[in-house]
């Protein structure tokens, strides 16, 4: 980071103080001090009790953020015969199928979500080394596997996430961007933490919220009061 880059960072982090904030204070904050010449996204990190290596303790699931993430999302349906029309007529933005398959095994990846019908899984499963580390790649679970296509396409469309818990016990998720109306965040902010509340697994024990920080792409991070989120996972 240059020292230049650094005076920035130090600036909006004098102006953060060493406290848990209400959400409602803090997303304006991380508007205020925002400091990079181009339009910031948003995250929200939660630290959870949880150990992922227990599979009843895993935490994974998808939640449709009520005002999107301010990007379209490209989306490629891999399906075949009447599905694959279905798809386009819900404004898919790519469709295919084992010529989207081959297409990826040579590099392409100009695309931010996959959906896939189950027919097509045993070609697409091929594509696991590929899209499985890049969080692309179909699962029943999160809904991309499925035969309702036009249903799927709409979801992403219309600002649906994934989150799930890294080896850490850490869910990374964006909310939108700096650039967006204070209610807006506000509103996306509190879909997305109310949706992994929600999703406690039964097997968690003790405080299942440690920690929450929300950050804009560049900007420190500022540390949430917890308190409300875990009188509702209790």
């Amino acid at each position: 980071m240059s020292r230049k880059a650094g005076k920035k960072y130090s600036a909006a982090a004098a102006q953060v103080e060493p406290r848990p904030y209400p959400l409602e204070e803090a997303i304006p904050l991380v508007q205020k001090i925002k400091y990079a010449r181009f339009d910031e996204t948003v995250e929200i990190h939660m630290r959870l009790g949880v150990d992922p290596k227990h599979a009843d303790q895993m935490v994974r699931g998808t939640v449709v953020l009520p005002n999107g993430l301010g990007k379209e999302k490209r989306v490629l349906v891999i399906a075949s015969g009447e599905k694959l029309k279905e798809a386009e007529e819900a404004g898919a933005d790519f469709t295919g199928g084992e010529d989207a398959v081959a297409k990826i095994q040579q590099g392409w990846l100009d695309f931010d979500a996959v959906i896939a019908t189950p027919d097509m899984m045993r070609s697409v499963g091929k594509l696991g080394k590929i899209l499985g580390p890049r969080g692309l790649m179909p699962n029943p679970k999160t809904g991309t596997v499925t035969t309702e296509v036009a249903q799927a396409v709409n979801e992403v469309k219309a600002g649906k996430v994934e989150f799930r818990v890294d080896k850490g016990g850490v869910v990374h998720v964006a909310v939108g961007k700096v650039s967006f109306p204070k209610e807006k965040l506000l509103e996306n902010a509190r879909t997305l933490i109310n949706a992994v509340v929600k999703a406690k697994p039964a097997a968690a024990k003790g405080k299942y919220v440690k920690s929450v920080t929300v950050c804009s792409t560049m900007g420190p991070g500022i540390a949430l009061d917890t308190t409300p989120f875990n009188s509702k996972s209790a």
